[in-house]
């Protein structure tokens, strides 16, 4: 079982902090405000008042135990990023930090962040899923009716040509690339495949379609959200 910290409680980090509970995960919760702890403490394993900017305090409550730490801190930029720093130093391996903007992004990676998100509040839920769900590696929202969705190929698919699976015919999407998993050579990323291509064990697919559309196919394959 895998445990997480969320740090920052506002309503990006509660559902984060929420989502991850519900899939029985451990998750740390912190905050600075008190009202905010106790909202969240019913439904996670622990939950802190703690000053995010303080080293000692996080070295108090475990904080190097933790396998991902979310940094849901949204409007103040400069407890952001020295909650970030401060998690990098004190040797957290991912540090998943949120940007409110391109510059803030910048600063986060630069002191440690391993992914920077730029999402609105209410997709919290969503960050959640794509830290834990083993078959969703990455779901790009384009619009609140598209999406880009990076997922490994249902079981069904294997030894089956582009061509004979006609993804965009039943399922009106299309996949607009397949990579090698576990890969970042530009030689192992296969853009716009040809119908013959043979889809393989370890192959990666990038469907591009509407949200709708992209439910019904998870749904159908059993493909965890």
């Amino acid at each position: 079982m895998r445990q997480f910290a969320v740090i920052g409680l506002g309503r990006f980090g509660l559902s984060v902090a929420k989502t991850l509970s519900e899939k029985g995960h451990q998750v740390l919760a912190i905050d600075r405000d008190e009202e905010l702890v106790q909202e969240v403490s019913d439904f996670v394993t622990e939950a802190v008042q703690v000053d995010s900017t303080d080293e000692k305090a996080l070295k108090a409550v475990g904080i190097m135990d933790v396998d991902v730490a979310v940094v849901g801190i949204g409007t103040n930029l400069e407890a952001s990023v020295l909650t970030t720093l401060i998690l990098k130093e004190l040797g957290v391996q991912h540090i998943v930090a949120r940007a409110v903007t391109d510059e803030h992004g910048k600063v986060l990676e630069k002191v440690g962040a391993t992914k920077v998100i730029f999402l609105e509040r209410d997709m919290g839920s969503r960050v959640a899923n794509s830290l834990i769900s083993p078959s969703i590696l990455e779901h790009i929202e384009l619009s609140p009716k598209f999406s880009i969705m990076e997922t490994v190929p249902p079981k069904e698919f294997i030894g089956k040509s582009i061509r004979d699976l006609d993804v965009r015919a039943k399922h009106d999407l299309n996949i607009i690339a397949v990579r090698k998993q576990e890969s970042e050579e530009a030689s192992d990323l296969n853009m716009a495949p040809k119908a013959d291509y043979i889809v393989k064990q370890g192959d990666i697919f990038v469907i591009i379609g509407s949200n709708e559309n992209l439910d019904k196919f998870r749904k159908k394959y059993h493909i965890e959200k």
